[in-house]
């Protein structure tokens, strides 16, 4: 095993990232091997960010009413859970969650809109004000996910003080048709194109424990590499009874944390931010993300489903000598 260790570790350290065999190999590596991974990702995390750690928050701005049959999703059509469903909310409400947010430590604040895409220029416009307001009012860093934009209304927003479009894969494009049947994978990818195009930071990763098989996790890391995207949001699924997923429970803490160590070594320069499921998958081995790779995570509620309190997340980053990013 040492001639692949230090492959792993070369490839990962000089900003190339591993290939494909290696990341297959490392998903495959057994627990007795987890603590050499994680030595290698957490020098590889150290290396490219240094121990600050991103914390950003969201808010549930338009929820259910989706078009979409996402098999994970509680907002989905396929749904039969039971989840407020509203429109847009005010420019004052957003404002006001985002108040709440830098309260908990967050930097970045991410305004998220439950459908295909945002076509209603009325509720882009509001969208725009409540991010140049929180810009400006509480110096934030602002981030939307109102699914496919194009690009003209991506530079729209970025016109108005947005930084980061958030728009997920969610999971391979051998895989997607097992997850979602009313939209094609290269709608999203052609989402990530067009931010990235108008400027965007931008912001995609997935979910995992969708019954994927590794190599679908694998072909998902490189998809993310070759885009360029500059961030990659970590979830892991917790199914929410009505969803076609409901019951499902496929992984472990230690899978989570090769999924993340995985992701380090193949994107070694990128953001990794491990967001909603972790408190459930990765249950008592959550301080261990960071060594995994992750750079940050999500603190506060997720869209559907209710995270931990913040100051328990500010704890664990004080006891492993890390430090929120101003």
């Amino acid at each position: 095993m040492e001639p692949f260790w230090e492959r792993v570790r070369a490839q990962a350290m000089s900003g190339e990232g591993i290939g494909r065999e290696d990341a297959i190999a490392v998903l495959s590596l057994g627990n007795d091997a987890l603590w050499r991974l994680l030595d290698v990702s957490d020098s590889v995390r150290r290396r490219f960010k240094g121990d600050g750690i991103r914390l950003c928050s969201i808010v549930n701005a338009k929820s259910g009413l989706c078009s979409e049959d996402c098999s994970f999703c509680a907002q989905s059509r396929r749904s039969t859970a039971g989840i407020g469903n509203y429109p847009l909310l005010s420019g004052e409400e957003i404002f006001r969650e985002a108040a709440a947010a830098k309260g908990r430590g967050a930097r970045e604040f991410s305004i998220v809109a439950s459908g295909l895409a945002m076509r209603d220029r009325e509720e882009l416009t509001r969208v725009g004000d409540a991010v140049d307001r929180i810009r400006t009012e509480l110096g934030l860093e602002t981030c939307v996910s109102l699914g496919t934009l194009p690009k003209s209304d991506v530079e729209y927003l970025l016109s108005r003080g947005l930084r980061s479009v958030h728009h997920n894969l969610e999971t391979s494009r051998s895989f997607f048709p097992k997850v979602c049947t009313t939209h094609d994978y290269e709608e999203d990818v052609e989402a990530v194109r067009a931010a990235k195009a108008a400027g965007a930071w931008v912001c995609c990763g997935g979910i995992f424990g969708l019954g994927e098989s590794p190599e679908d996790r694998v072909e998902l890391a490189l998809t993310l590499r070759d885009l360029g995207v500059d961030s990659i949001p970590v979830n892991f699924l917790n199914p929410v009874p009505g969803t076609p997923l409901e019951g499902r429970g496929d992984l472990s803490p230690m899978d989570c944390l090769r999924i993340i160590a995985m992701l380090r070594l193949t994107n070694p320069t990128r953001e990794i931010i491990v967001c909603g499921g972790r408190e459930v998958n990765l249950r008592d081995l959550q301080a261990l993300m960071f060594a995994a790779g992750a750079t940050g995570t999500m603190v506060g509620n997720y869209l559907t489903t209710a995270g931990r309190a913040a100051e328990e997340d500010l704890r664990m980053l004080r006891d492993l000598g890390l430090a929120p990013r101003s």
